[in-house]
């Protein structure tokens, strides 16, 4: 797949305070394109996991959509219209099912998946956003900011079991953070890395298999595995996955 993304940057007037502005740092308006991408050739498969990093403004976002552009059956978390039905009846899925993913997205304590999308926390209701994509198997799910809402330490455990949902049920998945910190644990088939003022460049990671599902998270500085407890300290999260998707 080979993108191009450019922007042309928008006429502008001088003002006394932009004049000021000019002065004080010997710059202009910025004229021309603002050129992110330019014949940038990744080789996006299905069933991947494709992540986007880097820092606000370096065109990770834009990238990845470039690319979404170009792939079909694709669905962005963002525009999931998440309704008003308990979590649990919302995925409508078989019951063990539906408990499999909410956990698998950090939803793992009884009374949450109970609870309706309004009677979340902005960070569940993003995670049940997650939860509610991978319910709909699509061929793809887009994810900009991915884990931005959620604690470090769950965010890592959400990328760990993204990764095992995506082996167990092929849907691939193009994601944007500005957080590296989850890069080990998703171990994405493809990462894309944006920098301000340079090329993107990629890193292919061939050692990631379709393998059956692995229990425990890599000491990788992810949090270790507690004893299971059903609620969202991480027990209940990593336990319920580690039952069989395949049949999703």
């Amino acid at each position: 797949m080979k993108l191009s993304v450019t922007y042309d940057f928008l006429p502008k007037k001088r003002t006394t305070m932009t004049t000021q502005v000019m002065d004080s740092f010997g710059v202009d308006f910025e004229t021309g394109q603002n050129i992110i991408a330019e014949n940038f050739e990744i080789p996006i498969e299905p069933s991947q996991i494709v992540c986007f990093t880097g820092e606000s403004g370096s065109g990770k976002s834009s990238l990845m959509r470039a690319a979404i552009r170009k792939l079909s059956d694709v669905l962005d978390i963002d525009q999931i219209d998440l309704g008003s039905k308990p979590l649990i009846d919302a995925l409508e899925l078989p019951v063990k099912q539906g408990m499999q993913i909410l956990s698998a997205c950090g939803l793992s304590e009884a009374q949450l998946m109970l609870r309706t999308p309004a009677e979340l926390s902005d960070g569940q209701r993003y995670r049940f956003r997650l939860a509610l994509a991978i319910s709909k198997k699509p061929t793809w799910i887009i994810a900009d900011e991915f884990t931005a809402t959620l604690d470090r330490t769950l965010a890592k455990v959400v990328a760990f079991n993204l990764r095992k949902l995506s082996d167990r049920t092929s849907i691939g998945f193009l994601i944007a953070t500005t957080h590296e910190d989850i890069v080990e644990d998703l171990a994405p088939d493809l990462h894309i890395q944006c920098t301000l003022g340079e090329p993107p460049r990629y890193s292919r990671n061939d050692s990631v298999k379709k393998k059956e599902l692995s229990v425990s998270p890599r000491n990788s500085g992810s949090a270790k595995r507690p004893s299971p407890t059903g609620r969202t300290s991480l027990g209940g999260i990593i336990d319920l996955i580690h039952s069989d998707l395949s049949n999703m």
